[in-house]
């Protein structure tokens, strides 16, 4: 089903931009998982729009609500139901698109596969669809964190603005400490000031997040269809405005020679095997080893631009169209936690299906 996403760890998406309200069921939950709303409500608040002076003004307390699944602090095993009530939508503001295709939006892709569309904010197609992922992600992280992993992603790139270091030599504690979640301040405060500008300009700008997960177990991930880092670019591209996914070495790696990019084996003090390199980002043959896994996803800019640009209406006539009300110059801040989301999403459902592989 296209609004379903995993195996066993299962979660299926509801609600529009701007309807009532947006959420997630989640299935497949083990029973007795201490998770607290606060702990859910987090990592909204680290989503939701209007939080800093970088983001779109529109005001969402995005204030979940547990409807089914949970009881004194605790999961139950039943379906997880959790709500999200739409607050500050101001649908008058895409009146002007009722007929129009704006560029680079699924508008004409909608009307293409359904015959109708909802044309306020782009109904199942705005990214405000990812707030219920990011609820259901808060408790992926509940389920990942009694087993040691832990995922953190971070923007390492806006625009042409770079951090010039790897994650290894970062202080990821950092990443919330300013408002483009860039562990690296001096980076963090030209990246800011270069999504200033491009919004003043009434234009936007894109980047890349880069994701690091820690104390994953050898041996999760699949063999053939279903590799590990599949799962990953899969849940990645499913993201509004993503354009690439790469792990380990990435593209970069394609300029190495074999001898330079292959992973040395050796047993560390503790008896433990690790590799005196991580090129191939902590997955080998589509399961994990034991490394660091760390990957790059790509973030286009934001279609929605407030100039006039050329495009067409749903009668196949040329017009000129600019975009109205209130959005995101750069959404490199605001995808930060949805990247965290859709990971530990895929590592739950991974370590699930981990357990029905061995006796």
């Amino acid at each position: 089903m296209s609004n379903t996403f995993g195996r066993l760890f299962r979660i299926t998406t509801f609600g529009e931009s701007h309807g009532p309200g947006i959420g997630v069921i989640i299935d497949g939950c083990p029973a007795g998982l201490a998770v607290e709303t606060p702990e859910i409500q987090l990592a909204l608040d680290r989503r939701r729009p209007g939080q800093s002076e970088l983001t779109t003004p529109r005001q969402e307390a995005d204030q979940v609500e547990v409807l089914a699944g949970w009881f004194e602090g605790y999961t139950t095993g039943t379906p997880l139901s959790l709500l999200i009530r739409n607050q500050d939508q101001r649908s008058h503001d895409y009146t002007h698109i009722q007929h129009a295709y704006r560029p680079s939006h699924a508008d004409y892709t909608y009307d293409q596969k359904y015959g109708r569309r909802d044309y306020r904010g782009g109904g199942r197609s705005s990214a405000r669809e990812t707030a219920a992922r990011v609820a259901a992600g808060a408790v992926a992280a509940a389920f990942l964190r009694q087993h040691g992993i832990q995922v953190q992603s971070y923007v390492s790139q806006v625009g042409g603005v770079k951090v010039p270091v790897g994650y290894e030599e970062l202080d990821l504690s950092l990443i919330d400490s300013n408002m483009v979640r860039c562990p690296h301040p001096e980076t963090a405060e030209r990246m800011a000031d270069l999504i200033r500008q491009t919004r003043d300009r009434h234009d936007t700008v894109g980047g890349v997040v880069t994701g690091v997960v820690r104390g994953v177990p050898a041996g999760l991930g699949e063999p053939v269809f279903d590799k590990l880092h599949a799962e990953l670019g899969k849940a990645m591209l499913s993201i509004n405005a993503v354009k690439g996914f790469e792990y380990g070495s990435g593209f970069e790696g394609t300029l190495l020679f074999g001898s330079e990019h292959n992973d040395a084996f050796y047993t560390d003090e503790a008896g433990q095997v690790r590799t005196r390199t991580n090129h191939s980002g902590g997955i080998q043959g589509g399961i994990s080893n034991g490394q660091d896994i760390y990957f790059r996803v790509a973030f286009k800019p934001v279609a929605t631009i407030l100039q006039s640009q050329a495009t067409i209406n749903d009668q196949g006539e040329a017009i000129a169209l600019a975009g109205k009300g209130r959005h995101d110059p750069c959404v490199l801040p605001r995808a930060v936690p949805i990247v965290d989301a859709m990971a530990n999403l895929v590592l739950a459902d991974m370590l699930l299906r981990a357990r029905a592989n061995r006796v």
